[in-house]
């Protein structure tokens, strides 16, 4: 039995077994569509992921009906039915359990100063495939299959998974000069899937990078973030920086490919950001963190702005941070993330170092406090950054590092335990604090509020009665009491 053989009959069986499960639906489906004198075809994504084992109850569906008339057709058959898409062609349904995205035929392309793709409809499922992105995304499987199954792939998508390699169904510029995001999703499947970029597909990236800036950062945004959360984020990476793209979309990314010579000392920053993105996806409990990896991405982005030239050939990168941090908000910010993820982010990205003051040991309870009360909501995440920023090759000082944070946080959980640490608080209320000052409402509150969560925070539990006198004392000193 020939490998081409061999292929088409594993093929038979896994598209066999699909539709056993999916049968009840899209051949239903599929015969209201012929029904009404219209094609209809199981397309892209949810052909390939039969392949690839990843089935889901999300469909993509194809037709040569037009939207209005796609809602007519599914009008009375579905659950219910949106149409949030429909000015791209896409007509959304709900079934049994199962969500359909049924588009129209079409082609889009970018008018060379335009930021929106214009949609073209087509009129036939082959002209349809050869504007998808890529091969192995241009295959379909006709509906009704009620008595055979019939995959359509012209571009040889199917070959393609098994070599896994991405190439683009026609000339690579043409498909990317249509949508030049296309480039940035042969990134994003290579951190999901695994996949390599042939070597057309490659070049042509490589020597149209810089037409990815006509497009929307709301889209850009999508597409990396899906590629820090996929399964193999280095190779998407290395992908964007290797094609030029990174630049455009991720510039802090390649500025971290810092010179080295044989004078100056340092880390090779950018191999260290991979390695320190991996260790800190292995410490993830619950699937992909994007915070955390983001901030895992970003945590040393400040040092090409803050590398100065030590005696004794050092090189040293003081309150990169810090820098860091505003780099990370800027960038994130830019790239319309949501505030919250801008915020966090960059907050981990500003703490990562504040393990290193802790030395063996050395800190006070009131240092540990307010290690925990910075991070507040993000200690746990800052509690996996700060140990996955640990690269070094010394097998000793990385047991070391790691037994010393070992022993913060058993003084954090022991603290934790006594106080509540996630809920410090000073040990006074407002209207406590304006009694005893007997003021309103003010600026002088909130002064005063700060004072007693200081002491809090470097003391410990006082009781009410010794902070209440420490206020009092504090008032006088600063003449608000006599």
């Amino acid at each position: 039995m020939s490998d081409r053989t061999a292929l088409d009959s594993r093929a038979s069986l896994l598209l066999t077994d699909l539709f056993r499960r999916v049968a009840p639906v899209v051949d239903d489906l599929g015969g209201l569509f012929a029904a009404n004198g219209h094609e209809l075809a199981l397309v892209g994504g949810s052909v390939r992921d039969v392949f690839l084992g990843r089935t889901g109850n999300d469909l993509d569906l194809t037709t040569d009906a037009r939207p209005e008339r796609v809602l007519e057709i599914v009008r009375d058959w579905a659950d219910s039915v949106w149409t949030i898409g429909i000015d791209f062609g896409t007509i959304g349904v709900r079934k049994a359990g199962w969500m359909l995205e049924i588009t129209t035929y079409r082609s889009e392309s970018y008018d060379p100063k335009s930021r929106k793709p214009e949609v073209v409809y087509g009129e036939s499922l082959h002209e349809d495939l050869a504007r998808r992105d890529f091969a192995v995304n241009a295959m379909a499987v006709k509906l009704p299959a009620r008595d055979s199954i019939e995959l359509v792939d012209p571009y040889g998508g199917l070959a393609d998974l098994a070599a896994k390699v991405l190439r683009t169904p026609g000339p690579p510029e043409r498909s990317f000069d249509d949508d030049p995001l296309r480039m940035l999703r042969a990134a994003r499947f290579a951190s999901q899937l695994g996949f390599g970029v042939a070597p057309a597909t490659f070049a042509a990236m490589r020597d149209m990078a810089e037409r990815i800036e006509i497009v929307s950062a709301e889209r850009i945004q999508a597409e990396l973030d899906k590629l820090i959360c996929g399964r193999y984020p280095r190779e998407g990476l290395r992908l964007l920086v290797e094609s030029g793209l990174a630049a455009f979309v991720l510039p802090e990314l390649p500025r971290l490919r810092l010179e080295i010579d044989e004078h100056h000392r340092h880390k090779d920053v950018y191999e260290h950001t991979l390695i320190v993105l991996e260790q800190a996806i292995a410490l993830e409990e619950n699937g992909p963190d994007r915070v955390l990896r983001w901030a895992a991405l970003l945590h040393d982005i400040g040092k090409p702005k803050t590398r100065r030239y030590e005696a004794g050939g050092r090189v040293s990168f003081h309150h990169h941070e810090v820098v860091g941090a505003q780099l990370t908000k800027k960038r994130l910010a830019e790239l319309k993330f949501p505030k919250d993820v801008v915020t966090d982010t960059a907050r981990l990205v500003e703490l990562h170092l504040r393990f290193h003051g802790y030395g063996t040991g050395e800190w006070t309870d009131s240092a540990v406090r307010r290690y925990v009360r910075d991070a507040g909501h993000l200690l746990d995440r800052l509690h996996k950054l700060t140990r996955a920023d640990c690269t070094t090759r010394n097998k000793r000082k990385a047991q070391a590092l790691s037994r010393t944070y070992d022993h913060l946080e058993e003084r954090i959980a022991r603290l934790a335990e006594e106080e509540e640490l996630a809920k410090i608080r000073p040990e006074l209320d407002g209207n406590e604090i304006q009694e005893i000052l007997g003021v309103g409402p003010g600026p002088v509150i909130g002064r005063a509020y700060k004072f007693l969560l200081d002491i809090r925070l470097d003391r410990g539990i006082l009781g009410k009665e010794a902070a209440a006198a420490a206020l009092r004392d504090w008032a006088r000193e600063n003449g608000l009491l006599s």
